[in-house]
């Protein structure tokens, strides 16, 4: 008798997301605004609990919730954890998250971001690769001191206020105020470096290497090269760390350098795929579009309209 295949895990938008699980009828969704699927703060009291369960499932936005009372239980990749007062437990966009009791009580803030907003005016990809509670493979819980806690509540607050008083929230204040949260986060980390394995040492370096070389290099027998092991060896360690073969993270760097250089530039797409290290750009098109869904140059479109 075969084994029934494993049930794929979905990867939810944020509407189709409260519309499973907060369910279609929940006057919870007037809440929700037009841009709320790039980013809103609320605090947890002003939303309805979830409805349903989550079953293991994936989400396109980061995810970051700040307990005040109570506890918040669900479950991060293979791991289950409980978040109490002064606590902040964050899910990475593209990571498994489930939640199986919706019945436990708890107050404080949710917080949720689309990746791209972290991409704006005042953003880089260096500093962004230092919190490593954004990462798949970083510690997605911070516990907080009363003072350091009472900090992360005002910039919490503020950001709901951005959010909840304005018919769409000044995406500059949003991402400033974020960065100044993810430094006072940053502060109360706890990073993984510690009692590394090979793979995630091999892992970490090659992810330093692919943001040193994208702009020429896009094969991962490069990199390997570099790391003195086989392209083989190299795409099962990434794999078995992340979830994803060292090509595609090769891949989504280059989408993250072409994203920066559409916010942040004023250059031509055919500038753009030149810095990405695509010389026709015919072809950078199409893999923007293959990946992301739309054009490079209707994705600068949507920024303007931010």
């Amino acid at each position: 008798m075969k084994n029934k295949p494993a049930e794929k895990v979905k990867t939810y938008e944020p509407k189709g997301f409260r519309e499973k699980f907060l369910g279609e009828d929940n006057p919870i969704h007037l809440l929700f605004k037009s841009n709320s699927d790039h980013f809103f703060c609320l605090e947890i009291e002003e939303i309805m609990r979830l409805q349903y369960p989550v079953p293991p499932s994936k989400h396109s936005c980061h995810t970051m919730i700040f307990v005040t009372s109570g506890q918040h239980i669900m479950n991060l990749g293979y791991e289950e954890f409980i978040t109490t007062a002064n606590e902040v437990i964050i899910v990475p966009a593209g990571q498994i998250f489930s939640v199986e009791d919706i019945n436990i009580t708890h107050n404080g803030y949710i917080c949720q971001f689309h990746p791209d907003i972290l991409i704006g005016k005042y953003g880089s990809r260096e500093m962004l690769n230092d919190f490593d509670f954004l990462k798949i493979s970083g510690n997605p819980k911070v516990s907080l001191q009363e003072k350091e806690a009472n900090f992360v509540v005002s910039i919490l607050n503020r950001l709901r206020i951005e959010y909840s008083e304005n018919d769409a929230a000044n995406l500059n204040i949003v991402q400033a105020y974020l960065m100044a949260l993810f430094c006072e986060l940053n502060k109360n980390t706890i990073k993984t470096s510690k009692n590394i394995s090979a793979a995630a040492f091999l892992t970490s370096k090659f992810k330093e290497l692919i943001y040193e070389h994208i702009k020429t290099q896009h094969l991962v027998s490069y990199y390997a090269s570099l790391l003195n092991v086989s392209p083989n060896h190299l795409n099962k360690s990434v794999k078995s760390e992340t979830g994803k073969p060292a090509t595609k993270w090769i891949e989504e760097t280059i989408l993250l350098e072409a994203k920066y250089l559409l916010f942040q530039t004023t250059l031509s797409v055919s500038e753009i795929a030149m810095q990405v290290g695509h010389e026709d750009v015919s072809y950078f098109s199409r893999f923007f579009k293959k990946h992301e869904g739309i054009t490079p140059v209707q994705y600068r479109k949507l920024i303007d309209k931010s």
